[in-house]
């Protein structure tokens, strides 16, 4: 069955590292993250499957002009098992508002994500 669901994308331009550093360099980069978007939409680039769904690779964002490192990268892509699991919980407050109104789709994308989350590494990172 074919969804008529638009695709959801999500973010963390507000990541920090293990000094409180940002780890995205800031909004005039996230041009690099939105032409990703518009580019899987019409299927013009790649991705790999994460716990969350479709993640860019390193290798898919265009770094030209900007020096950043891969394994950065991989860093701010990473899922931590456990904290997602705390995430998803938090989301079914949110759900539990809407009741009935809620579609049956986003619950069943709900379940999926927890599914994969709940099989996944303790820690995920796009290179593996």
């Amino acid at each position: 069955k074919v969804s008529n669901l638009p695709l959801i994308f999500r973010v963390n331009w507000f990541r920090r590292d293990e000094n409180g550093k940002f780890m995205w360099p800031g909004y005039g980069e996230n041009m690099r993250v939105l032409k990703w978007v518009v580019d899987r939409v019409h299927n013009r680039a790649g991705a790999v499957a994460s716990p969350f769904g479709q993640t860019p690779r390193f290798e898919d964002l265009t770094w030209e002009g900007m020096p950043y490192e891969s394994a950065k990268f991989d860093r701010l892509m990473e899922i931590e098992r456990a904290s997602a699991i705390r995430e998803l919980d938090d989301q079914s407050d949110l759900f539990s508002r809407y009741g009935a109104r809620t579609p049956k789709s986003m619950h069943d994308q709900r379940a999926q994500i927890r599914a994969r989350v709940e099989n996944a590494n303790p820690v995920w990172h796009p290179s593996n």
